[in-house]
């Protein structure tokens, strides 16, 4: 788990046991926020890996 998610889930847990409906809400939304960047990244790093072999394809 990424440290962005683990401090959403952190906040998100520390507003479940203290009834804070927004602080829950804001953890929830960090976590999205977390998974969202991590897809992006992943996503980029296929597309370097596809451009790459193609290079390599391409120099033979």
């Amino acid at each position: 788990m990424g440290v962005d998610k683990a401090k959403g889930k952190a906040k998100e847990m520390v507003g479940k046991a203290t009834g804070n409906d927004r602080m829950e809400a804001e953890g929830k939304t960090d976590q999205a926020k977390a998974k969202m960047r991590e897809a992006a990244d992943e996503a980029r790093e296929r597309a370097q890996g596809v451009r790459d072999s193609l290079r390599d394809r391409d120099d033979r």
